[in-house]
């Protein structure tokens, strides 16, 4: 990631407009794609983002300001041995830095020392909860790699005050348990800040489920074999049902047995967050796989509203209204839809096309159809070249496997194994395409239907809702991708539970985040912001004196940033600082 520039005269003045890029590869060619424009970056508009850092970080930049950072002024001088100047203790901390504001903007940390305050500690259980949550934020790893490599690598000590010889792994296991029984009441403050922030409205409700994976031996209890999202079907696994709003900012979550349907999850989500945080009038937007006539009968029976994705073997029900032209509406360059009346009247049904989605469907039936025609010439020829008598169970049983590698165009095909007493091997396989799937796939290709019990919305708004449902989604995707809640390696249902809570609260400051640099103009991708600053690092300058005696000076610094970095810093509306106080007791002046 770099930084790019142009300049334009207006008015007799030269204007220098910056954009921050980063190249990708695209096939064999490197191609530059700008992630955020950065404007002018004149005085007005850092002062607009320093107001935007005091709304988001608040109280965290006041304490970071006044506490942490020495902004004491020389007050003489000193010599010094210039020949022994050395530099020590290169630790790195934009990154973490970054994490600790925004664990401190959320008043976590005022929170957590409520829930879990001890007299007993020597080290506050708040602040171990803070290194860990910290750490799956900035560089996502086990508890071990934690207390054995990254936090003294980290500028986490300065900032918390908890030396490294204080953080071993037992003692972040037992955060692990500390933490877990306080699951709800963290959620619920997570909802009432994140508001706060950000004016949320939880009006709008996306609900999604995925899997995650097991490496080794896990609680059985919990950890059971299902239909694995992340092609694993050799791991036990565990479900997560995540609730977001439609910013994508978390509600909360609950945890399933990995064997657990989709679909025997709706209720006990809907009534568990509705518990926490009140009915309200909210609306419930889930994807097909929680659609059943017992979820749908329940959501009617108790007065709750829902936009839901419903299975493409409903089609079938709407041929006709598929086929006829007219009463389609575009909505949008490539999708139209059409809205049609439930039989009862209750429910409306959205038909929707998706000319991208044709084609893409269009692709995925060419492509398998092509393989499943190449294994059956290939099967035909060996049988027309055997000179033995073939297995027709064992034929038959390659035939299936075929068509269950690629199912999506298995049934347009007839395939039939006939005697044949002229033929060695004894059968002869015959197979033909058939009309009537080929007609329909053509006339269905990208085509979905919703349902929904919201009669006072528009066919674009409806549409709309549940586009928003790729939040879920791509909260799934961070929490997999980014923070690594993947592979789990707990064996105690106890430590399995918090190792998902503290990945959802990374997520969470993962969230506030991109919402801070969204608005501040740095595009969607955190990832990209903690990266470039971690390269800024915090050291102990060292400075023998000359006066005889064999003291040394030790300043604790931070690295100044470069160009890039200050940019990034001045749009977030920070500023690193150049002194960090050392802890208390520590002296500036030390005898070697």
């Amino acid at each position: 990631m770099y930084l790019r520039h142009t300049r334009r005269r207006k008015d007799g003045k030269t204007h220098v407009y910056w954009q921050l890029v980063r190249s990708v590869r695209r096939g064999r060619q490197v191609v530059q794609q700008t992630v955020a424009q950065l404007g002018e970056l004149d005085a007005e508009g850092r002062a607009r983002a320093e107001a935007l850092a005091r709304s988001v970080a608040g109280r965290a930049w006041e304490h970071c300001q006044g506490q942490l950072f020495d902004r004491r002024e020389p007050t003489g001088s000193v010599a010094v041995k210039l020949d022994r100047v050395r530099l020590e203790r290169s630790r790195s901390f934009g990154a973490v830095w970054l994490g600790w504001l925004l664990w401190r903007a959320l008043k976590l940390d005022e929170q957590c020392e409520t829930l879990l305050a001890s007299k007993r500690e020597t080290v506050r259980w708040a602040e171990v909860v803070a290194i860990l949550v910290i750490g799956r934020l900035c560089e996502p790893s086990s508890e071990l790699h934690v207390a054995e490599s990254w936090y003294r690598m980290t500028a986490l000590e300065d900032l918390l005050g908890v030396s490294t010889e204080d953080i071993y792994d037992e003692r972040l296991y037992r955060a692990l348990d500390r933490l877990l029984p306080h699951k709800q009441a963290i959620e619920k403050h997570l909802v009432k800040r994140l508001g706060e922030l950000f004016s949320l409205d939880y009006d709008l409700l996306l609900y999604d489920v995925t899997s995650t994976y097991f490496e080794g031996i896990a609680d059985p209890a919990i950890a059971k074999r299902g239909y694995s999202r992340d092609h694993r079907p050799d791991c036990v696994q565990v479900n997560i049902a995540l609730v977001v709003s439609r910013e994508g900012m978390p509600l909360g979550y609950e945890i399933f047995s990995g064997n657990t349907t989709d679909v025997s999850t709706v209720q006990q989500v809907v009534e568990s967050m509705e518990d926490r945080f009140g009915k309200v009038n909210r609306v419930w937007v889930m994807d097909r796989g929680m659609a059943s006539a017992e979820n749908i009968a329940w959501l009617n029976s108790t007065g709750r509203r829902y936009v839901i994705g419903t299975a493409r073997a409903e089609l079938g029900r709407f041929a006709k209204q598929i086929a006829d032209k007219t009463d389609w509406r575009q909505i949008r360059e490539d999708i139209e839809v059409k809205i049609c009346p439930g039989p009862e009247g209750r429910e409306i049904f959205l038909l929707c096309r998706s000319a991208s989605r044709s084609e893409k469907e269009k692709a995925i039936h060419e492509r398998f159809s092509k393989r499943i025609e190449e294994g059956l010439h290939s099967l035909g020829r060996r049988i027309e070249k055997s000179q033995t008598q073939l297995d027709r169970g064992v034929l038959e049983r390659q035939i299936g496997r075929l068509l269950e590698r690629n199912s999506r165009a298995s049934a347009r095909y007839s395939i039939s194994l006939t005697e044949d007493k002229t033929n060695p091997a004894g059968v002869k396989l015959k197979w033909s395409t058939r009309p009537q799937w080929e007609d329909w796939a053509r006339l269905t290709e990208g085509t979905y239907i919703l349902r929904s019990n919201i009669h006072d919305w528009t066919d674009e708004q409806l549409w709309k809702t549940y586009i928003q449902l790729t939040e879920a989604e791509a909260a799934f995707r961070i929490q997999k991708s980014d923070l690594c809640i993947r592979p789990i390696w707990h064996h105690k249902q106890g430590r399995i539970k918090a190792h998902i809570l503290i990945c959802f609260l990374a997520y969470v400051l993962w969230k506030t985040l991109q919402q801070w640099q969204s608005r501040a103009g740095l595009g969607h991708s955190p990832r990209t912001i903690l990266t470039e600053l971690s390269r800024i690092h915090a050291a102990d300058i060292v400075l023998p004196l000359d006066d005889g005696s064999k003291r040394e000076l030790r300043l604790r610094c931070v690295v100044r940033p470069d160009r890039e970095q200050e940019l990034l810093l001045q749009r977030l509306g920070l500023s690193v600082p150049e002194r960090l106080r050392p802890p208390p007791g520590t002296p500036n002046v030390v005898a070697t």
